[in-house]
């Protein structure tokens, strides 16, 4: 069976900071991250999708883990098609992902960003969530295959929020697309209720790596504010149905990615700490001093 990690979407969002459960005496940036590398062996790292990952961060983030510990890291936006604020583009370059230049420039601020993290063997993945109007077709399968060709040797991980890709007619091609690009599918746990709600499938197009993200299973997952799409808290029976399916998942991976992104106060953390115990899975080792 493969290394089974469990951990949540952030570690430094302001709600899960406001809610006290980082305790006193560890709510700096140094502290806050410690902490958590001491209770879970995996976080992803949000604000790269809002912000041009920075080298001098990364290089800070591997000397306040131990050993084992790693990050997935979220593209940028402007790398899955996202609307880019003007703000955050690097030199002044504007957010054009239809000018070769800019996407070289962007492409190349990236990589050196998180090289830190792979030189150092704790990038987990980088991931590549697209939005919802990223739909299956020969458009969308172009720009998976440019973005496995800049990407090479990095270990991709792709979330589509267009249900189209994992509807059953559909389901096999998808599968096989991601495979031939070693990218490892991520599959999700959300309202299964919605006209936009991904199925609960589990693909494996990767033999070193699966993903599993839990959103919450919210209501207003399309419409609400940040907050309202996920205020959730889960709760054992909702983490009881994903046991055997997360132990099959590890049967066919090196290893197996639990995230919670229900990030609403402490519940990505609470549900993560629950699941972890579900699993019987140990908890890491001690932070570096």
């Amino acid at each position: 069976m493969g290394r089974i990690l469990v951990g949540t979407c952030s570690w430094t969002d302001r709600a899960l900071v406001a809610s006290g459960w980082y305790p006193a005496g560890r709510r700096d940036a140094e502290g806050r991250l410690r902490h958590y590398a001491e209770r879970f062996p995996v976080v992803e790292v949000d604000a790269s999708y809002y912000a041009l990952p920075a080298e001098r961060n990364s290089r800070l983030w591997v000397e306040r883990t131990p050993d084992g510990f790693v990050f997935d890291v979220k593209a940028f936006s402007l790398l899955t098609g996202h609307r880019t604020r003007d703000a955050v583009m690097p030199d002044g370059l504007p957010p054009d992902a239809g000018d070769p230049g800019v996407l070289d420039e962007v492409w190349g601020h990236f990589a050196a960003g998180i090289a830190p993290l792979r030189r150092a063997g704790r990038l987990g993945s980088v991931l590549f969530q697209f939005p919802p109007w990223f739909r299956p077709g020969v458009r969308a399968e172009a720009f998976l295959e440019r973005t496995a060709r800049r990407t090479q040797g990095w270990p991709l991980a792709v979330e589509f929020r267009h249900p189209a890709w994992w509807q059953e007619e559909r389901a096999e091609s998808t599968r096989a697309l991601l495979a031939r690009y070693g990218m490892a599918a991520v599959a999700v746990d959300m309202n299964r209720t919605l006209p936009a709600s991904i199925p609960p499938v589990t693909p494996v197009t990767s033999p070193t790596l699966s993903v599993v993200r839990f959103h919450g299973r919210s209501p207003a997952w399309g419409t609400g504010s940040k907050e309202d799409r996920f205020r959730y808290a889960y709760d054992d029976r909702e983490l009881g149905e994903w046991e055997p399916r997360l132990r099959a998942l590890a049967e066919r991976v090196d290893q197996l990615h639990v995230l919670f992104n229900n990030c609403c106060g402490d519940a990505a953390v609470r549900a993560a700490e629950a699941m972890t115990r579900l699993l019987g899975l140990s908890v890491p080792v001690t932070a570096k001093p």
